[in-house]
């Protein structure tokens, strides 16, 4: 199982960005998916879940309204749009296998949201 996160950066508040995961080596579309994220000082969490067809999604008070999650079976991609973003955004951004959980035996390397003036 392999999970490569990009599309992090630095965005003020107010703006968006948008992430990618490039998953391999399971098969994508049987897999529910999930996005946590790890800001300074606090423990990670799941923000938001999709599940392998796409038809339910799960997002966490904290970004519902602002975030969405989708996924590319056919690239086995998943994504993360991220709008109208908050300091409290800051994060290291990582993606999973299982919903609202990881299956994979470890984590990626995550990628690095930063929101500031």
């Amino acid at each position: 199982v392999q999970l490569v996160e990009s599309g992090g950066g630095l965005a003020q508040p107010g703006g968006s960005l948008r992430l990618s995961c490039a998953a391999s080596g399971f098969t994508f579309s049987s897999a529910d998916m999930s996005w946590a994220r790890q800001g300074p000082g606090k423990e990670r969490e799941f923000v938001a879940a999709i599940s392998w067809s796409g038809r339910e999604e799960y997002y966490a008070d904290s970004v519902k309204g602002r975030f969405t999650i989708s996924r590319d079976n056919a690239k086995n991609t998943l994504y993360l749009a991220m709008n109208s973003l908050k300091p409290e955004d800051t994060a290291l951004y990582y993606c999973a296998k299982g919903w609202r959980r990881q299956e994979a035996p470890y984590w990626g390397q995550g990628t690095q949201v930063t929101v500031s003036s």
